[in-house]
């Protein structure tokens, strides 16, 4: 449907048929908390019958109301849900390093790969996701520019795209909001026009209850997660609720997390994940891994068999660690044993 297409269903066509044509607008009144509206009179009528203290809850009258719900409409209409910006590859061009040298390198990724990025503490490998971000254009401090389909993008384009092309998991990951996890979520899920908010809502909680090390509730008060359960949270809304197909993460090694699971479950979701980590096994676990050394990337590695095969026994090593620091949680003697 075109722009005048639109207008004139808005216009001319009862709300419940619409609703019943495309039933994700029935999130669009329910977020403006007038689900109750008169369903069989076109829009602008069914406005007049609507609590005007309710409409200006939100800042909006009417006819903003009605230029809001054509633009819900041009984005959502004849979609089963959101979607985010249809891209298949990000390419990075070499910009320079901290001392000035020249960072000779181009790397295309695509929808679907898993990136690691790798390199001692203060390599730059943060300044690396800061500027996928921000799809640097030659102007942030390492000269790089990123490409999206092989495209460079001018600033109305990068401005247009701005929080709908990157999802970012920090290092430091604590809620302030004081809503129950159920309620968080399904705020969210609203806020993300998702058709079935009750069943987006249980593959988040059962997902995140798989992946933290400590399970928690729907009741469980987001304040009272841990770092691990927020950390695991927020990749599970990440991967069935957020529509933007790149993610940036930042050193999930500290996370309490199934950080394996984790990635692997980003990846299968179309993304392209960049995850910047000083752990081996989600450096080998990666399609490729870039080094980093003195805020350049040096050298692009494409994982090997051989490499592949070592994670079995990385895996096996990473699990010992893992019961051993359990032992240590419930106050039990580690023992020669215990570390085999």
């Amino acid at each position: 449907m075109n722009d005048t297409d639109i207008l004139y269903m808005v216009l001319t066509v009862p709300v419940g048929e619409i609703m019943e044509k495309h039933p994700v607008c029935q999130n669009f009144f329910k977020n403006l908390r007038i689900e109750d509206i008169e369903r069989g009179l076109p829009l602008h009528q069914a406005l007049e019958k609507a609590d005007p203290e309710t409409l200006s809850e939100f800042g909006l009258d009417r006819h903003a109301i009605q230029r809001e719900f054509c633009d819900f409409l041009n984005v959502f209409a004849g979609r089963s849900d959101a979607t985010g910006p249809e891209i298949t590859s990000i390419t990075i061009i070499g910009g320079h390093g901290k001392a000035g040298d020249p960072e000779n390198c181009q790397i295309t990724i695509n929808r679907g790969e898993t990136i690691s990025i790798v390199g001692p503490t203060g390599s730059g490998k943060s300044r690396l996701l800061a500027d996928i971000e921000c799809l640097a254009n030659c102007d942030t401090p390492t000269g790089r520019k990123v490409l999206i389909d092989e495209q460079n993008l001018d600033d109305e384009r990068r401005i247009e795209l701005q929080g709908r092309l990157v999802a970012q998991l920090s290092q430091n990951m604590n809620f302030v909001i004081d809503l129950t996890v159920n309620d968080f979520l399904k705020m969210h899920a609203g806020s993300r026009h998702s058709i079935n908010i009750d069943d987006t809502v249980e593959r988040c909680f059962v997902c995140a209850n798989s992946l933290a090390g400590e399970a928690f509730g729907l009741d469980t008060r987001l304040t009272q997660l841990s770092g691990g359960q927020s950390r695991a949270l927020m990749i599970a809304d990440t991967a069935f609720m957020s529509t933007s197909p790149i993610v940036l993460i930042d050193e999930i090694e500290n996370a309490g997390i199934d950080r394996r699971q984790a990635i692997e479950l980003l990846a299968s979701r179309d993304k392209i994940v960049f995850i910047s980590t000083h752990d081996p096994l989600l450096a080998l676990g990666a399609n490729r891994r870039l080094i980093i050394k003195n805020g350049r990337i040096s050298r692009v590695i494409t994982t090997s068999e051989e490499e592949k095969a070592c994670l079995s026994e990385i895996e096996r090593l990473d699990a010992r660690l893992f019961q051993i620091r359990k032992k240590l949680r419930n106050g039990e003697i580690i023992s020669r044993n215990a570390l085999g």
